[in-house]
């Protein structure tokens, strides 16, 4: 494996540990795609170490667990944040 794409691997595992981050969250950070950190996190990580694999997949099952919230979260803040013409 290219020393380059460990070095990332290692960094976007470490960033999702310490943060709690989602995988979109630390595509963001990292500038790559969320296919990219998924397939790094849950692929190329076991290869390189899989206690911490494991760690991060623990982090990415809670996330999961609380996607739905989240997406709530983001309609309700779609729709009730700012001042609205209608209803006003």
């Amino acid at each position: 494996m290219n020393i380059y794409i460990e070095s990332r691997v290692l960094d976007i595992a470490d960033y999702i540990i310490e943060t709690g981050a989602t995988v979109r969250a630390a595509a963001g950070v990292f500038g790559v795609s969320k296919s990219t950190v998924h397939k790094d996190v849950t692929e190329r990580l076991r290869q390189i170490n899989k206690g911490l694999a494991e760690r991060v997949s623990a982090v990415l099952d809670i996330n999961k667990e609380e996607r739905h919230i989240r997406g709530g979260r983001a309609t309700y803040l779609k729709y009730h944040s700012g001042d609205r013409a209608e209803g006003a």
